[in-house]
């Protein structure tokens, strides 16, 4: 098997979106293939796309850039290599993932938890799983795969009565503390642009798109450099998985929240849950205890009350790092044209997307945040009386407004309270200032560029600027963020103008307060992913072990592998 790389295609402005569909772009390949290597078509095996990136650094010359994975009949692959070609080499052989290729079909996930099935018939012995975001929903999966018939606690509802309840809120209606952007099947993920891309070099990230993709997400994931599913595309894949994993025995409980351990010589023995009945069942709350020698808390970062909950029960944990400040828009016409030149709207490009970072004399840094082109600013609130928001994109990115978190680093020195819990207490110190400033009904302080560096309230904001629902109020975005990060945006903001240009604008609109960037805190494991308490394996984003959708399942597939490895061992 061959790995051919940087394989240019110059854009035209004349192209047509035919022209770039997965099967032009193979054929494309194909064909440039034959004439520098002299081959035929017959030649080949088998062909897929490996990866596919965007240089626009000449605005003038935009092109993609493309590495081809490829098989050929008999002692043509030798041949080639001996020729020392520049950008050509040899790779394992191993299933195509691109769904244009014809290798044979990929399973998702491991290999390794199929081949030794483990059976565990004792109620006690099923693996438990809290939290349904990334991390939970993938640790299930494996576990499922393994025979291990996992229960997966979800403290929010099913996906159908999730969305109602965020729409809902969206609408202007109350705020469902269970039932949110933070809560409910598929984690904060679900209202997101679903993006894929990750800092982490893990193996596992393959599995995790081919286990996305298997379940309906977009084929290109499998190649793109900046993979993307789109928050309409991921509720679909979010059912299927769901549908999966019961096919194998795995059990979702919805609507169940953690509220206490039992322990006993410092292994879990069960968890306590509160279980809220639906409303057609009489409503109301009923506790019950779930025997359990083996959980996996994937938590997400907004799950306040059970880390409490877990710093009382003695669960050894720190404070951590992150990041706190607001969400700004900008036309994506300008984003395009900024980024695209000439080439902005080209079909085989899409919405354009942007990443800025600067380190500051102060000592902070500063930076872009889960860019959603051609999304929205969503209302992400979970507690009532403070206003937290997000970013979220469909998958066609098709909005008019592009929009970033735009941060200020954050660390426990900062924090008014020592301890684990600390971030927590500045998060929803901020938050509330925020949901004061928005005049307490859940509308978002925003302002304007110019007025917020001039360091004056905005007062009437455009509506064809603003996308937070249910609606924005004029303020001093300054009265709700830390001195600190005030001062470090306004110092910023030029440094990115600069970057990119028009990114200062006067009329760009920043709106208020992104806080959940991450854990506040990280609950502290071992070599084996294990708490201070064993049985207990704290993971992803709630656990402080990942950022993101696929370092987060990543990470739920670790932390079930080591569950496996303790049961075996």
């Amino acid at each position: 098997m061959l790995l051919w790389s940087n394989i240019k295609r110059v854009l035209q402005t004349t192209d047509e979106a035919s022209d770039y569909t997965e099967e032009a772009c193979l054929s494309f390949l194909r064909d440039k293939a034959c004439r520098v290597f002299r081959l035929q078509p017959e030649n080949f095996l088998s062909l897929a796309i490996e990866k596919q990136s965007v240089d626009a650094r000449d605005k003038e010359r935009v092109k993609l850039v493309f590495s081809l994975r490829f098989s050929l009949t008999g002692n043509l692959e030798e041949a080639l290599l001996r020729k020392k070609l520049p950008d050509l080499k040899q790779i394992e052989e191993g299933p195509l993932m691109s769904a244009g290729g014809n290798g044979p079909a990929a399973r998702p996930l491991t290999a390794a938890a199929n081949e030794s099935k483990i059976r565990s018939p004792k109620a006690e012995e099923r693996p438990v799983i809290v939290g349904s975001g990334p991390a939970g929903l993938f640790a299930a999966l494996i576990l499922a795969e393994a025979g291990l018939r996992p229960i997966l606690l979800e403290r929010g509802p099913a996906l159908a009565e999730r969305i109602k309840a965020v729409e809902t809120f969206w609408d202007g209606g109350s705020l469902d503390t269970e039932a949110n952007v933070q809560f409910g099947e598929g984690g904060a993920g679900t209202f997101s642009d679903g993006k894929l891309t990750t800092g982490i070099k893990d193996g596992r990230c393959r599995l995790v798109l081919q286990a996305l993709a298997e379940a309906g997400a977009p084929a290109e994931i499998l190649y793109q450099a900046k993979p993307h599913i789109g928050t309409d595309r991921l509720r679909q894949v979010l059912l299927r998985l769901r549908q999966r994993i019961e096919s194998l025995g795995g059990e979702y409980r919805f609507n169940h929240r953690l509220v206490g351990l039992r322990i006993g010589s410092g292994q879990l023995r069960g968890l306590q849950v509160e279980e809220r009945k639906p409303a057609e069942a009489g409503g109301g709350l009923s506790q019950i205890e779930i025997p359990a020698t083996n959980a996996i808390l994937a938590l997400g970062h907004s799950a306040r009350d059970t880390f409490a909950m877990l710093h009382e029960a003695g669960i050894a944990m720190e404070p951590k790092a992150f990041s706190i400040g607001v969400r700004i828009e900008h036309s994506q016409e300008w984003l395009d044209r900024c980024q695209y030149g000439s080439f902005a709207g080209h079909p085989a490009l899409g919405a354009a997307d942007y990443k800025l970072s600067c380190h500051l004399p102060m000592g902070r840094s500063v930076y872009s945040f889960c860019m959603c082109p051609g999304g929205l600013v969503v209302a992400a609130a979970s507690e009532a009386g403070g206003v937290v928001t997000n970013g979220m994109s469909y998958h066609r990115r098709g909005g008019r407004q592009a929009n970033s978190g735009l941060l200020v680093s954050v660390t426990p020195a900062d924090f008014p309270q020592a301890g684990p819990l600390g971030g927590v207490a500045f998060q929803r110190q901020f938050e509330r200032l925020a949901f004061r400033a928005g005049g307490g009904d859940y509308s978002a302080p925003a302002q304007y560029v110019a007025d917020f560096l001039a360091g004056r309230a905005s007062q009437e904001i455009k509506a064809a600027v603003a996308t937070y629902q249910p609606a924005v109020r004029g303020a001093d975005l300054a009265a709700c963020l830390p001195d600190f990060a005030a001062e470090a945006l306004r110092q910023a903001l030029p440094i990115f103008d600069r970057q990119l240009p028009g990114f200062a604008a006067p009329e760009s609109l920043m709106t208020g307060i992104e806080s959940r960037s991450s854990s506040p805190l990280r609950i502290l494991r071992d070599s084996g992913c294990q708490s201070s308490v064993k049985g207990l394996f704290p993971c992803g984003e709630g656990g402080g072990y990942a950022g993101g959708i696929m370092s987060a399942a990543v990470d739920g597939i670790r932390c079930a592998e080591m569950l496996m490895q303790k049961i075996t061992h």
